[in-house]
Parts: structure tokens; C-alpha cells; sequence
């Protein structure tokens, strides 16, 4: 069942040049341009971010009810791995402060980092970091995403905001992690935004990026925790 009967999140776009994988698509050159080179005009606005390496998450309400989902838009704790039945066990654990958040029928998608996939983390903040508030397919601009959310969760890394940066100088500004990798930082994402809305999103993942490297799917040994509960133990 998806209890919002879609996807709760999409995939981003990749920049021109960006490792892209099977099944990834790339933005138009017009968009890359915008991003990196020479901006529409005055109303185009570009907030560049830290690209967190986890799984793809959503709490969304619905029907007065908080609901963990998975990325594809089921529920977390029909998933298969022990990673998103943590997800769930921690959104009930903190169900309060998304319903100090969320209307009826909105989201708060972000990146469950409890598990290393392709980037160690060494968490200086809780596993979950909220990086988009929807209601369908659409998203809140920045600044209302950041007064919902203020005080109550944490949020991605602000590298740029203001008018287009090059993936070069975007490399230069990546590194330290603010979020504790202890492996290079995946890439970074652009949101672009024209008159208080967002426009479009693309992102810049690194050539040498090795996508699920410590998944035990790619190790054949146990998984690698970036975080467990202290009620969990392992």
C-alpha cells in the first residue's frame, strides 16, 4: 500500500558531467547553465547543499496520522531492511515533533543515515536529516522550508546561496562534511528557485563515487552502522 499513492520523492537530475548510473538522466544544457554558468535573471536564485549518503525517507500525515515511508512510497515497516524498521521504530520515537511540522496530507522527505551505503559517517546530529517539505510533487521554497522545520529537525549543509557556482568552486566549498563523513563527500545539489518557488533541482555526484559500497549486498559481510538506538545493540 502507498498511503499517499505515489512516490514520496522522485530522482534528482544530474549536472552535466556528474557520475550518473543505470537508469539516471542528466539536465538540459539551459538548466546546467543556470546552475553553474549565467542565471535567467535577477528572480533566479541558487541554493547549493551537501549531498547526504543514505536512504531516501518520508514522514508524511495522513488522515491525522504520522506515516514513515520508504522512498518508493510504501510504508517502512513492510520494507525487507532492518535499516527502514529502524526509520519507523524512530519516527514513532519522535512523532511529536512532526506533527508539530506537518499539515494534513504534507511530507518531510530526507536521508536516514543509520546506515553506511556508499559514505562512513561519524553523525555530529541525530540519523534523519529533513532536506524537502512536499504536498504531492510539489516543494516549499527554502525559507519556509526552514522556518517548519526550525529548532525541531536538522537540515542539509548550505554551501552557496545567491547567484550560479561552478561544480569547481562547489569541490573547493564540499570539504570538511557537515555532517561527519569520514569518506569524501558524495557531491552536492542545486536548487534553483524563481519568485519564492522552486524551479528545478539537479546534483553533482563524483566520478569515483562507489554507490553501496558497504551494503552487504556489495561486502557479502554484515552492515556497517553509522548509528543504532542504545536500546539496539550489536
Amino acid at each position: 500500500m502507498k498511503p499517499l499513492g505515489i512516490k514520496a520523492y522522485g530522482h534528482i537530475p544530474h549536472l552535466i558531467g556528474s557520475r550518473v548510473g543505470p537508469g539516471d538522466h542528466t539536465v538540459s544544457e539551459g538548466q546546467h547553465r543556470i546552475c553553474t554558468e549565467k542565471a535567467r535573471d535577477r528572480h533566479d536564485e541558487i541554493f547549493v547543499e551537501e549531498k547526504l549518503d543514505g536512504s531516501c525517507v518520508a514522514v508524511a500525515l495522513v488522515g491525522g496520522k504520522i506515516i514513515p515511508l520508504v522512498r518508493a512510497g510504501y510504508v517502512a515497516w513492510s520494507s525487507p531492511y532492518e535499516q527502514h524498521h529502524l526509520f519507523a521504530w524512530w519516527v514513532r520515537e519522535n512523532e511529536e515533533r512532526f506533527r508539530a511540522v506537518l499539515r494534513e496530507g504534507e511530507r518531510l522527505v530526507g536521508e536516514w543515515l543509520a546506515q553506511a551505503h556508499g559514505t562512513r559517517y561519524v553523525l555530529p546530529h541525530e540519523p534523519f536529516v529533513v532536506f524537502d517539505l512536499m504536498r504531492g510533487h510539489e516543494r516549499e521554497p527554502r525559507e519556509v522550508f526552514w522556518e517548519r522545520v526550525k529548532g525541531l529537525f536538522v537540515v542539509p549543509r548550505l554551501i552557496h546561496r545567491g547567484g550560479p557556482i561552478s561544480i569547481g568552486r562547489v569541490l573547493e566549498l564540499l570539504e570538511p562534511s557537515g555532517h561527519g563523513a569520514v569518506d569524501p563527500v558524495e557531491g552536492a545539489v542545486w536548487r534553483v528557485e524563481r519568485r519564492e518557488k522552486v524551479d528545478f533541482l539537479a546534483k553533482y555526484v563524483r566520478p569515483d563515487k562507489v554507490d553501496g559500497r558497504y551494503l552487504p549486498e556489495y561486502t557479502g559481510t554484515g552492515p556497517v552502522w553509522n548509528w543504532m538506538p542504545a536500546t539496539q545493540s550489536r
